[in-house]
């Protein structure tokens, strides 16, 4: 992978990441190139990264083994018209970051026949923590899969998907996740409050928890549910807690909350491409 270079369409918060995590990976600066219209970003990942930079995204392609398309889904059509013409020379890998974009309006807007891997990071990638499912398109060979694999994996943990449309069940349960977490966590935290705790020391103790219990998650073998009866003493405070969200319905609206997400991302899906 490291005499590949790698191509950024978009500086951003993603885009500066996921080149933060390669080059702390080891991978050579001089083979990323970040193209975007803001010369203050540019300027700001030459400095901090030494990596190569254009304001012209064709030119950017034009040495590229891979292009990271790492922009807004709204505006990912008009990219793909402007760099249509050098993808076809060109043929490079594209990876794709823009949620909620089909491969099938993407290789239209690419003129077709494009390698295209479509990914779905979330917003802990910015702290090398992120999870993202990745699905490989049509056309995609063994050794383009597990590039496009290396670069996601340098911002966290990856997997793929099969079939396109699980993509969208994958947003909305680790795209969007972090949200639910940090509603669960600002309930906890002002409930703490409400209970006569200092703000300082309920935030404090809140996100410690939802750490250590991330945590345990990750490095036990056993799943969520035997975690939890580990942890719930019968007739204790613990037990007491869970039965109140239980009656309260919290599997239900979580099941309907996750669904709806999916459905949402389904239909943007729609309105942004055109198939």
């Amino acid at each position: 992978m490291s005499s590949k270079t790698i191509t950024f369409i978009g500086a951003g918060n993603m885009a500066t990441s996921l080149i933060g995590g390669l080059v702390a990976d080891g991978y050579a600066p001089k083979r990323i190139i970040a193209s975007d219209p803001d010369s203050g970003k540019l300027a700001d990942l030459s400095a901090r990264f030494g990596i190569q930079s254009a304001t012209d995204n064709s030119t950017a392609i034009q040495q590229a083994d891979v292009v990271v398309l790492a922009v807004k889904p709204q505006v990912l059509e008009r990219i793909c018209d402007e760099i249509r013409q050098v993808v076809q020379q060109r043929q490079p890998l594209l990876v794709s970051i823009a949620a909620g974009i089909r491969e099938a309006d993407m290789q239209a807007w690419l003129g077709g026949n494009i390698a295209l891997v479509r990914t779905m990071p979330n917003t802990p990638a910015m702290l090398q923590a992120g999870a993202t499912v990745l699905h490989a398109g049509r056309g995609v060979s063994e050794a383009q899969r597990d590039l496009a694999e290396s670069i996601l994996r340098a911002v966290g943990l990856t997997r793929w998907v099969d079939n396109e449309a699980l993509m969208d069940i994958a947003t909305a349960l680790s795209g969007s996740g972090p949200a639910y977490f940090f509603l669960v966590m600002e309930a906890m935290e002002a409930a703490a409050i409400s209970n006569g705790l200092p703000a300082d020391t309920a935030r404090l103790l809140t996100i410690q928890t939802a750490l250590g219990a991330a945590r345990m998650a990750i490095e036990s073998s056993d799943g969520p549910a035997t975690l939890r009866q580990k942890v719930t003493s019968p007739g204790g405070t613990t037990e007491r807690a869970l039965s109140i969200l239980e009656q309260g319905n919290l599997r239900t609206l979580f099941e309907d909350a996750i669904s709806g997400a999916c459905e949402r991302s389904r239909e943007l899906s729609e309105m942004l491409g055109n198939h």
